[in-house]
């Protein structure tokens, strides 16, 4: 066998298999398959190749021939193998795929692979068929019956690209310490605690959780981000009412912004974000000494994406807030925590996002009257 098959690679094939394991970026196999061929070069024996590279000795076997009859190429290259006849032809692949997309049988929530398996043995000649071969010939068609996505399609029309690009620009201006911008919103928190003490983790040992958890009630996050410079504020409240709404509002103006002219809010249309509510917890002086440095923006409605702070609030939830915690003292620290290290660390989302693009990538789903401009 090594006598018929010797390897004798040339210098340019040398270079090339050693570049290709020093930088390790191909399919395990096809990296095998290049140390065997350096090694069978170099006058190792095929048991020693096989031991050293960890593999079967019919694949040294293989390797060598392939090089030996065709090339470098083909060495490295996989062989077809043969498989297994197709359990479903052409004609029972669209029945599958054409019964996957109907409703599912009465008293059934959704398809499963079993169920679309039972149907096709029904309708075909089939006696059995694995819920595996559904699950390929489906991946194939890149079909998932038992998955769902809600959507929603938000109304485009001139108002909703009005707030979108008046959002869009704001975000584009030029810092201006006396017209600062931030983006405000708010989201529940769950308080849930633990039935029974997590068993901490060790070597070899993941920590370990009871699936059973206590509700504790929830509490409300406001969240307020500068869109210029690395800064974020997270307040925990017990209600989300209009009067903690104006709070905020309140806080802007007098604690976190208190030398600025005009705080220029990016928010939805949540019916607490307004006016209004600054009367509803404040006397009329009051309420309007603080509007007078307030100036609302709006997102469109269905396109909460436009606002900065639902990405730092993501942000939040991922390294912060997944986890359980069900006193809200110690939320009200993990959260400060949290912003404290955020700040210091100079995080800002950096938004690519503009006016320009939004007429480009959007064009279609803009007015017609746009269209035409």
């Amino acid at each position: 066998m090594n006598v018929r098959y010797r390897v004798e690679l040339s210098q340019a094939e040398r270079d090339e298999l050693t570049a290709m394991l020093s930088r390790g970026k191909r399919a395990a196999r096809k990296l095998k398959r290049a140390q065997i061929l350096l090694a069978a070069d170099a006058g190792c024996s095929d048991e020693e190749i096989a031991r050293t590279v960890a593999v079967g000795g019919s694949t040294v076997y293989r390797t060598k021939r392939r090089f030996v009859e065709g090339n470098l190429e083909r060495a490295l290259s996989e062989e077809p193998r043969p498989g297994a006849e197709r359990k479903l032809c052409g004609k029972e692949e669209a029945l599958l795929v054409a019964t996957a997309c109907t409703n599912p049988p009465e008293g059934r929530a959704r398809w499963t692979l079993e169920l679309l398996a039972d149907a096709m043995v029904k309708l075909t000649d089939h006696e059995s068929l694995s819920g595996e071969t559904v699950r390929r010939r489906l991946a194939e068609n890149g079909l998932k019956p038992w998955r769902k996505d809600m959507w929603c399609i938000p109304r485009i029309d001139g108002e909703y690209v009005a707030c979108m690009e008046d959002v869009l620009d704001l975000y584009a201006e030029a810092p201006d310490p006396r017209r600062p911008v931030v983006c405000f919103d708010e989201s529940p928190v769950q308080l849930i605690g633990e039935m029974r003490e997590p068993i901490p983790p060790e070597p070899g040992q993941l920590e370990r959780y009871d699936y059973e958890y206590r509700r504790n009630g929830t509490v409300n996050l406001f969240v307020v981000l500068d869109v210029n410079r690395p800064w974020r504020k997270a307040k925990l409240t017990e209600r989300r009412t209009a009067e903690d709404y104006a709070q905020c509002m309140r806080e802007l103006v007098d604690v976190h912004y208190p030398d600025a002219d005009c705080i220029r809010v990016v928010q939805d249309n949540l019916s607490t974000h307004s006016a209004g509510s600054l009367y509803q917890a404040f006397a009329p002086a009051e309420a309007r000494r603080i509007l007078r440095h307030l100036e609302f923006h709006y997102t469109p409605k269905h396109a909460s994406w436009l606002n900065m702070v639902e990405i730092e609030i993501g942000v939040l939830r991922s390294q912060c807030l997944d986890r359980r915690i069900d006193d809200p003292n110690r939320l009200v620290t993990e959260v400060a925590a949290w912003e404290r290290q955020r700040n210091a660390a100079g995080a800002r989302i950096n938004w690519m996002f503009t006016t320009e693009k939004a007429r480009h990538k959007m064009r279609r789903a803009y007015p017609k009257t746009l269209k035409e401009s």
